[in-house]
């Protein structure tokens, strides 16, 4: 019988002769360098306001296929790891199931990857690409209501963020001065079925310089927080997990507070695989963002 997902396997193979170097070769969207500071809006922007500011160029970009990759993969080196992990959720349209099951299964999964003493899930967002498979862009929805996938090159946390979240997760933290240390990640995992059409590139931080780093506002209905938005830098190494499934999970480093010898931020961005064929189920996935706390200690 021939494999349901033969036409990726034969795409990869296809594109590297070579099966420890697979690759598929796709645009990625990048900000371009500019002077003004980009914002973005993660909710129906005013009247007459673009969802977004700033230029993009779509850069085609070699993105390797990370299950041929001949290296395994460390949160504090590259910045990201896959995991098999199957969850107990039914139904991740159901917000209270995904809060009481899968709230707790994502926190043992970060303290698993990460190494940390406790973990806080603070946020978590269901996905679904377009049914006209629009051009990929940040913080639309689909005509159902769910988020649209994100093509926009970024990382969900900036400098000044990632240590303004400890205290918006434990208000009474810093003043007690007992955190030393504390990163956030984002769990990512398809909820319905492998992922055929849009999958994940995630960037290796190692690969990725602080001056490629923008900071960009995202504009939410009562606050404006930051996130960094990437320019283009022929350096940066991308991968993804062909035919990501429901019992996989992709954690992947967004901010950590440790500033030396770790990966600090993962880049990364949804792009469409070519020659996807028409009747190729609609990615869905579901991601979700984890405040890890590694050192606490007394007061010095």
């Amino acid at each position: 019988m021939t494999p349901p997902h033969d036409w990726l396997g034969s795409l990869l193979a296809s594109a590297a002769p070579q099966p420890a170097s697979a690759r598929v070769r796709a645009p990625l969207s990048y900000l371009t360098p500019s002077s003004a500071k980009p914002f973005s809006y993660a909710h129906e922007p005013p009247p007459g306001v673009p969802w977004e500011s700033g230029e993009h160029e779509q850069v085609w970009t070699d993105i390797r296929d990370a299950r041929l990759h001949g290296g395994s993969f460390s949160i504090d080196a590259e910045g990201f790891v896959l995991l098999d992990s199957p969850t107990e959720v039914s139904d991740f349209t159901d917000d209270e199931q995904v809060r009481r099951v899968y709230h707790p299964e994502a926190e043992a999964i970060a303290l698993h990857v990460t190494g940390g003493q406790r973990a806080f899930v603070f946020d978590h967002l269901v996905r679904r690409r377009e049914r006209d498979r629009a051009p990929l862009t940040f913080g639309k929805r689909s005509a159902e209501g769910v988020a649209a996938t994100n093509g926009r090159v970024h990382n969900d946390y900036t400098e000044a963020s990632g240590l303004k979240r400890l205290s918006m997760v434990l208000p009474d933290a810093p003043s007690h001065g007992r955190i030393r240390r504390h990163c956030i990640v984002n769990i990512w995992r398809s909820i319905r079925s492998p992922v055929l059409d849009t999958p994940l590139a995630v960037c290796d931080a190692r690969s990725v310089s602080p001056t490629d780093l923008v900071c960009s506002e995202v504009r939410y209905p009562r606050r404006t927080g930051e996130i960094y938005a990437v320019t283009h830098a022929p350096g940066h190494q991308w991968f993804f997990y062909p035919e990501m499934d429901r019992h996989e999970a992709l954690v992947f480093k967004q901010f950590d507070s440790a500033t030396q010898g770790v990966a600090r931020f993962v880049p990364h961005a949804a792009f469409d695989l070519p020659h996807v064929p028409a009747d190729a189920p609609l990615r869905e996935s579901i991601e979700l963002r984890c405040l890890v706390i590694y050192e606490e200690g007394s007061q010095p």
